[in-house]
């Protein structure tokens, strides 16, 4: 999850700092043409080289017991009346022809085709996680972050490119900042997460700990995110010469906390839920996909209209919220998963 988070931050930022200057020196519209070549081919790799991977288990426990079955006959299978010292002499052949199949490799699971399971049920099952309150705190984290990082990217080349700094085709490295702020996210997430798990553990009596001792490795990106968010508002607002500083120590705040809190988050997912952890994963994309469209459709106009301060420190305000919503989760986060336990299938087995 670390790894995918650090692409994901990334994307962003790189492409802005490349984009400028494509931008500058091709036009504007082949920073999207190099968007639609770089998408067309990972939809093609996504095609022929993803394999299945929602896996049947059902029908695997089924297959499994069948063919358990077929190679012991009723007079191998043990009863309560046998005597181990009893030879028998007698040879008869039990032997039962089983169907053999080809190996299950990796090229198999590119083959189309092999979707199992109803349509209606997939396309329901995660909008059933949407019962757990730890999605919808990841959701919020996650869409307030990504939603930050997209708005930023998209009105801050405009703050730089206008006096009083005025840096032109330079306007995309406005990114530098965020790319500083995701290293130092990435090396102290890296030591972070593991280091208070392990000492919460150490604290208990049989050595194991509940995915809630993850959470309050969340608060330092949380706090940072939104001072961040403030931070870039406010110095886009009252702009000066040496306020480009505060632009890129409010973007480097914010993807700090991108680094940090969706590698925590979708850990304790995973711990919570595992069973149904990939249809969690499929509603907090939604969300974030949709969080991110929707502030980059009106902040533009916003920003015009009333200066950076106002809609940044909306956006801040929200990002404090969902920040505070994880307490709740980390006091009352074991009883919340007993109560849901019920609505995820296979969670107690």
């Amino acid at each position: 999850m670390a790894i995918y988070t650090i692409f994901l931050v990334l994307g962003p930022i790189i492409g802005g700092i490349i984009g400028s200057y494509i931008a500058h020196a091709w036009g504007w519209r082949w920073t999207q043409w190099l968007n639609v070549i770089i998408s067309g081919v990972s939809l093609l790799a996504c095609f022929f080289c993803l394999p299945e991977t929602i896996f049947d288990r059902d029908a695997a426990i089924s297959m499994a017991a069948a063919t358990q079955d077929i190679g012991q006959s009723e007079e191998d299978k043990p009863t309560g009346f046998d005597k181990p010292n009893i030879e028998e002499h007698e040879q008869i052949d039990r032997s039962v022809p089983v169907q053999a199949h080809e190996p299950y490799t990796f090229a198999s699971s590119l083959k189309v085709g092999l979707y199992r399971g109803g349509l209606w049920q997939h396309f329901m099952a995660p909008w059933k996680t949407l019962r757990f309150p730890a999605v919808w705190l990841v959701m919020l984290h996650y869409g307030g972050l990504v939603g930050g990082i997209v708005t930023i990217s998209t009105v801050g080349p405009q703050f730089v490119s206008a006096p009083p700094y005025s840096w032109g085709a330079n306007s995309g490295l406005i990114n530098i900042g965020g790319l500083v702020g995701s290293i130092a996210g990435a090396a102290f997430t890296f030591y972070l997460s593991d280091h208070v798990l392990k000492r919460q553990a150490m604290r208990q009596t049989n050595g194991l700990s509940e995915p809630e001792a993850r959470l309050p490795a969340l608060f330092p990106g949380l706090l940072l995110a939104t001072t961040g968010l403030l931070t870039f508002g406010f110095c886009g607002k009252y702009s000066s010469n040496l306020g480009w500083l505060g632009l890129q120590f409010g973007y480097g705040m914010l993807t700090f906390g991108v680094m940090l809190i969706p590698s925590i988050g979708f850990n304790y997912i995973i711990e919570s839920y595992p069973v149904v952890a990939h249809d969690c994963f499929v509603m907090i994309t939604c969300l974030r996909a949709i969080v991110a469209f929707a502030w980059t459709f009106f902040v533009g106009s916003w920003v015009e209209a009333r200066g950076a301060a106002e809609p940044f420190g909306v956006f801040g305000m929200l990002m404090g919220l969902a920040g505070l919503l994880t307490l709740p989760i980390y006091f009352y986060g074991k009883r919340i998963r007993i109560a849901t336990q019920k609505w995820a299938p296979g969670q107690g087995e």
